[in-house]
């Protein structure tokens, strides 16, 4: 029996509220850069991540055009989805970031964490995915 999800099951599962991680060629010659992310996404479209336009992360992505990204249920039967594609970075809008932070946080701590944490400088990272892998061992 095949441990994998079907097209259906892996986007709804990525569509889900998980931690991702975030993992792009870091361009020094080291290993890659893996970082965690919040991230949204609805089946049959992008992988949306905002973060600050001169951070590290920001940087790699826009010199690779590209990312993957992992995400995961730890409690057994673990299952992951990891997805890779090119991007499109372009600013992050308010409403954006908002829809991200009350995605993580809920309505209220959302609110409080954009007004905490004032945009301007924030881009948003779309990936179109094109490469899935995933695993989903509550079918062994």
């Amino acid at each position: 029996m095949s441990l994998t999800m079907s097209r259906a099951e892996r986007e709804e599962f990525l569509a889900g509220v998980h931690v991702g991680v975030l993992s792009v060629a870091s361009g020094d010659g080291g290993g890659p850069l893996t970082v965690p992310v919040w991230y949204s996404y609805q089946p049959g479209s992008t992988v949306n991540v905002s973060t600050g336009r001169s951070t590290r992360k920001a940087r790699a992505i826009e010199a690779a055009g590209r990312f993957s990204l992992c995400a995961q249920d730890e409690r057994p039967p673990y299952k992951y989805v990891t997805v890779e594609g090119p991007v499109v970075i372009e600013d992050a809008s308010d409403a954006d970031r908002l829809e991200l932070a009350r995605r993580y946080l809920g309505a209220e701590a959302g609110d409080a964490y954009m007004a905490a944490n004032p945009g301007g400088t924030q881009v948003m990272i779309r990936m179109t995915p094109e490469h899935w892998l995933s695993v989903d061992y509550g079918r062994g």
